[in-house]
């Protein structure tokens, strides 16, 4: 990438990124620095629009995406990296201009891991999963307010929230249990604030049917056994471009679903799973599985015996772990490849431990 502008040649570009402060620091490709600055927002736009067609490289952070679009609108080659990843590379006290220097010279190592940049559409699909996954956080903690405060009276009710909210009507027309007139106010507004977060996770919902309805690769995903809508969505909205992960394996590790290590002298020593990654799809991922496991007796193709014979020898926990381990690779593999899941026939050979699916 020998590009001239002015009297330099660039070729690496390495951003610290900030709300109203960004520093660049470019180098060219004998290693001289040809840009060492600190811009503002608006600078940094117009910086990268005359920039010759350069490696830029940020930490993937907030507002990191949005650059990265930008930045690949001018013609750029975009390298977002994880923060952790820069950090053996900053040099002595931390300030902007190290930062920059930092991710600009951990671009430049030969492996390097890199995020991909999400679309718009797959930002919307994420900030649409956020959105509920707070407002169901906030509705349990109402439930359990509710059935806490009502339990101080002397009332209780039956488990989960749908009995609740049945439930509360008949307490607020019941005159001799005992409430007051001041807690049946509150109790009334509680349980408004309840219906309320009820119809808004509803339309949550159905705009994650809708995303189904107009997405192919979400409707692939849901074929497989154990993921549904809110599973096929945000795997699809996390991962951004399935070809930035190397095999199945990869994309498995990414979500923390395979074994942390810590070997030495040429020991292997496998510990419990990694846990990194997207917790949210991680325990999308598990709970399908467990979902999945409940019914696995009642069918024999290859991977349901496979996890009927791991239930019988582990505990139900470590299968809902491998089985979700096994769903990230096979969403890796009709993902890159756009096939359908189809379920094996015990008959059939798996060629070895691979899954077979239609290419």
């Amino acid at each position: 990438m020998d590009h001239s502008t002015g009297n330099h040649t660039l070729n690496v570009v390495g951003i610290d990124l900030g709300k109203l402060s960004f520093h660049v620091y470019g180098s060219t490709v004998l290693g001289k620095p040809s840009i060492d600055k600190q811009v503002t927002r608006k600078s940094l736009r117009s910086l990268l629009t005359k920039l010759p067609p350069s490696v830029v490289a940020m930490e993937a952070c907030a507002s990191a995406h949005y650059w990265g679009r930008t930045a690949e609108q001018a013609g750029h080659t975009v390298r977002l990296i994880a923060p952790q990843f820069v950090k053996p590379y900053v040099k002595s006290n931390k300030n902007d201009r190290v930062d920059a220097q930092a991710i600009w010279e951990a671009v430049q190592r030969p492996n390097m891991r890199f995020v991909a940049v999400k679309t718009l559409e797959q930002h919307d699909i994420q900030s649409l999963h956020r959105i509920r996954s707070r407002v169901v956080k906030s509705r349990t903690a109402l439930t359990n307010q509710i059935q806490g405060l009502l339990l101080e009276y002397g009332i209780t009710t039956r488990p989960g929230r749908q009995a609740l909210r049945k439930h509360i009507p008949e307490i607020l027309e019941d005159a001799e249990n005992g409430l007051t007139i001041r807690f049946r106010q509150m109790l009334a507004e509680l349980y408004q604030e309840l219906v309320q977060l009820d119809e808004r996770a509803t339309r949550l919902d159905d705009q994650v049917n809708q995303i189904i309805k107009s997405n192919e690769d979400c409707q692939r995903l849901m074929t497989i056994p154990g993921v549904g809508p809110l599973s096929a969505t945000a795997l699809y909205a996390a991962i951004g471009d399935i070809h930035m992960f190397k095999n199945g394996r990869e994309l498995a590790a990414w979500l923390g679903l395979v074994p942390r290590q810590y070997s030495t002298g040429g020991k292997p020593r496998l510990l419990g799973i990694s846990k990194r990654g997207d917790v949210y799809v991680r325990s999308l991922l598990i709970h399908g599985a467990r979902a999945a496991l409940r019914v696995i007796d009642k069918k024999q193709d290859k991977r349901s015996i496979w996890a009927q014979e791991l239930s019988a020898r582990r505990n139900k926990n470590i299968a809902a772990v491998a089985m979700a381990n096994k769903t990230a690779r096979v969403a890796y593999a009709m993902l890159k490849y756009r096939t359908e899941y189809r379920q094996t026939p015990r008959s059939q050979s798996l060629l070895g431990n691979k899954v077979i699916i239609n290419r």
